[in-house]
């Protein structure tokens, strides 16, 4: 039980440092020095220094030998380079999705748009945060509604990787709603089980994010 628990801790270090490095909390090449995450966080130096270890793993911080920790974060090339892999995953996801997509995930996507929708009808303007947010929402309930765990895992995973790239991507109006509309040809074509319009309408959707990421400077190098 007891390794379980530290198991447990770590995780949550873990996931703790990652989400505070991807939503841009620490900058690359800022130290993440083991003592004040620890007081931070309310843990020891172990979890950290696991959870840090975990972090070189995925290329988010480099270990330097008698120096430190320190972020390498997620380059305009990376975000670029996720956005290409994902233009063409995307649309796999959502032939996918025609297959295996239950009567409730058509529900749940209906309500992230009819809700995304509202706040772009607010007479104070539309909230980006909470519009990225239901963005976010969108897109996980069609990972999941494609019947792979492998490509959903993928999918989320890269998802987050951009969060700061996101909230870039649908900060203007104009955007944003262009967004929504794109979600609900989407979801049209799923409900009416035709695989190959959803999958070139996906497709389409992130090169769209990926034209607009490209007047914001995001771009391969």
């Amino acid at each position: 039980m007891e390794e379980y628990q530290e198991h447990s801790l770590g995780g949550r270090v873990f996931q703790r440092i990652r989400e505070d490095i991807l939503n841009g909390k620490y900058k690359e090449h800022d130290e993440l020095r083991e003592n004040t995450l620890g007081k931070e966080l309310g843990v020891s130096r172990t979890p950290v220094r696991e959870a840090l270890r975990q972090l070189e793993l995925e290329g988010l911080v480099t270990i330097i030998p008698n120096r430190g920790a320190y972020v390498t974060g997620i380059t305009g090339k990376d975000i670029w380079d996720i956005y290409v892999i994902r233009s063409m995953l995307e649309g796999l996801c959502a032939r996918w999705a025609v297959e295996h997509i239950t009567d409730e995930q058509l529900d749940e996507l209906e309500e992230a748009i009819l809700l995304s929708e509202f706040q772009m009808k607010k007479t104070s303007g539309f909230n980006a945060e909470q519009v990225t947010e239901l963005d976010g929402r969108f897109h996980s309930i069609l990972y999941d509604a494609s019947g792979s765990r492998m490509l959903s895992h993928l999918l989320k995973d890269f998802h987050n990787y951009v969060k700061v790239a996101r909230k870039n991507s649908v900060v203007s109006e104009e955007r944003a709603r262009k967004s929504i509309r794109e979600h609900r040809q989407i979801l049209r074509a799923i409900r009416d089980r035709d695989a190959d319009m959803a999958e070139q309408l996906a497709n389409e959707h992130i090169l769209h994010v990926m034209q607009n990421l490209k007047k914001q400077g995001f771009e391969a190098k």
